[in-house]
């Protein structure tokens, strides 16, 4: 007997591996990240890409993202962005999400910010009583323009009353740009030197965690967590574009539960939790 087809006949209860921050944020502060695993698309987007602009079957994508809601148990659909390396942030849920922003802050609870990456840094910011939550895309070009200082800026309390948590993203061993990039991100800051390696032809390996973290420090948030990652690397865990070419995406979300705090089922272990840094 043929098994039932997940685009035609979903399942109830699926197993989707998680990634849970190690850091330590309020009770009410919900994150996670995804990985590969879990989904039900095939080919070069196998099998949990949460992305629709990447070429992907979008039958596919709709059935990921109702996985992802059900593991979850989110009261609502993620917010999701229109990426574009800029500086924006979104104030959620009272800015417009068809504007290109690549990051969002609220303080509202169950308004569930995200952002998709295959390389580019996923971080997470919140403040130590759990009364905002934010999330940023940042990528070269994103943490060149400012998006890392403009999220800090964003929150209403100092930046000391932050902290943060770099998620999946391409290793510095596998990260190779050209002297325009290098110089493009040392602009104002010519001490982000040390996050460059020589390589071949004029090229520098970049380490984009070292590079965010120096962001977050200079802006005055000196708690960072995560970074230890290569989404270039670990092929059987995470998308890479670097890595494929044409590739699917990986999610990093977060979100505040309300006041009345139940148990979740993404915490369950049968789901497929994995809580590390």
């Amino acid at each position: 007997m043929a098994e039932p087809n997940p685009l035609t006949n979903p399942v109830r209860k699926v197993r989707v591996p998680l990634i849970v921050p190690d850091w330590k944020a309020p009770f009410r502060v919900r994150a996670v990240t995804t990985t590969r695993a879990g989904g039900v698309s095939e080919g070069d987007w196998a099998r949990f890409n949460l992305a629709t602009h990447v070429g992907d079957n979008e039958v596919a994508v709709i059935e990921n993202r109702r996985r992802l809601r059900v593991v979850l148990g989110l009261p609502e659909e993620p917010c999701w962005l229109k990426q574009a390396h800029t500086n924006r942030v979104l104030a959620l849920p009272r800015d417009d999400t068809d504007q290109e922003a690549d990051a969002a802050i609220t303080d509202e609870p169950g308004v569930i910010c995200a952002v998709l990456t295959a390389d580019c840094v996923p971080v997470l910011l919140c403040d130590d009583e759990g009364g905002q939550v934010a999330v940023i895309h940042a990528g070269w070009r994103g943490i060149a323009s400012g998006v890392v200082e403009a999220t800090v800026a964003a929150f209403s309390v100092a930046p000391g009353h932050l902290l943060a948590w770099m998620g999946p993203a391409i290793g510095s061993e596998a990260y190779e740009v050209g002297a325009e990039v290098r110089e493009a991100l040392l602009v104002g800051d010519p001490a982000a030197s040390g996050a460059f390696q020589p390589a071949l032809a004029g090229c520098w390996r970049a380490n984009l965690y070292a590079l965010v973290g120096r962001r977050l420090m200079r802006a005055g948030v000196t708690r960072v967590h995560g970074g230890t990652h290569c989404a270039f690397t670990d092929e059987r865990r995470f998308f890479s574009h670097r890595r494929d070419g044409t590739t699917g995406r990986q999610a990093t979300l977060i979100w505040l539960e309300g006041a009345q705090i139940l148990e979740s089922e993404w915490s369950r272990p049968h789901l497929g939790a994995i809580r590390q840094d």
